[in-house]
């Protein structure tokens, strides 16, 4: 369908707990198709429906060639190992900061048919995984990071353009 602007940082759906999909029709196929068209761009992993503006529960992913989505996703288990792990985010591009996540995640949710969905994976899958459900419950990366370290980010991105122009625009 098409790749859709994305919201950046200060924007507040970015911070807000989305809603549950209930309907599915023409218009969610919309949503997912965006969603799969935006995160299959290069250097994209992950994209949850806030950060195009859409507060509903849905993402998709983009790792290791496995192109997919999820409606409702839910994390059902996260291992006991875990591992601090470069993370970056659309909505605070060209940022990098080192968070605790666990090795394998388990995400339960539905497809488009309403019919159960369940993706798992270690490393860069299960960091995705993992990044995507916090954007649906309102939480960014930077909200995890170690009190000093996301002082550093935030002075770091005070320094971006994206950020002078988000907030200018929002002015």
């Amino acid at each position: 369908m098409a790749v859709r602007e994305l919201r950046y940082f200060g924007d507040p759906v970015l911070k807000s707990v989305a809603d549950p999909v209930t309907r599915f029709d023409d218009t969610t196929a919309a949503l997912v198709d965006d969603l799969l068209d935006t995160v299959n761009m290069p250097g994209r992993a992950g994209l949850a429906a806030p950060q195009i503006g859409i507060g509903l529960r849905a993402f998709s992913y983009h790792v290791d060639g496995e192109l997919g989505y999820v409606l409702n996703p839910e994390i059902v288990a996260l291992s006991e190992e875990t591992h601090d792990i470069d993370e970056g985010c659309l909505s605070v591009p060209e940022l990098r900061y080192p968070v605790r996540r666990a090795v394998h995640a388990v995400v339960r949710g539905v497809d488009l048919r309403g019919e159960p969905v369940t993706v798992e994976g270690d490393g860069v899958l299960a960091q995705c995984l993992q990044h995507e459900v916090d954007h649906l419950d309102g939480t960014l990366y930077l909200d995890r990071l170690a009190t000093d370290q996301r002082r550093t980010a935030f002075r770091d991105m005070r320094g971006q353009d994206w950020f002078r122009s988000a907030w200018f625009r929002s002015a």
